[in-house]
């Protein structure tokens, strides 16, 4: 297998790459030590009617968090994520995204993530741990 060009690395990645065709296609920005996306999910997403799958939840938390430090330039995987659903998700709704850094011991780094509704209701969150596997 030849090597991936820079620019085609993570691609397919589910949640954020744009060549996946069943993929998220999540797109973010860092605003205020924040990094931030939206995602309105829809019947493909759900588990039961009108919800969105826990699987899909945890995905966009996962994402939002380990991939603030993919943005800062570390190699960063997940080591543990704990989702705390606090209502139900729903479908058909936009749905804002964050994470947020809250501390580091060594190349670990911890961060806190939520997902809220328009009115500021929040659906879910999560702690995770990362591991920075380079630096």
């Amino acid at each position: 297998m030849g090597k991936i060009d820079e620019q085609e690395r993570d691609q397919m990645c589910f949640a954020c790459g744009k060549h996946n065709p069943i993929g998220l296609k999540l797109e973010f920005h860092e605003e205020q030590d924040t990094y931030r996306t939206t995602f309105t999910a829809g019947p493909e997403h759900q588990g039961y009617d009108g919800i969105v799958h826990g699987g899909i939840v945890s995905t966009l938390l996962d994402e939002v968090m380990a991939r603030y430090l993919y943005a800062k330039g570390h190699n960063a995987v997940t080591a543990r994520l704990d989702v705390r659903f606090k209502k139900p998700t729903p479908i058909g709704e936009p749905l804002f995204i964050t994470g947020k850094i809250t501390g580091q011991r060594g190349n670990m780094v911890e961060l806190n993530g939520t997902i809220e509704l328009a009115d500021g209701i929040v659906t879910a969150q999560a702690k995770a741990t990362v591991a920075v596997l380079e630096d």
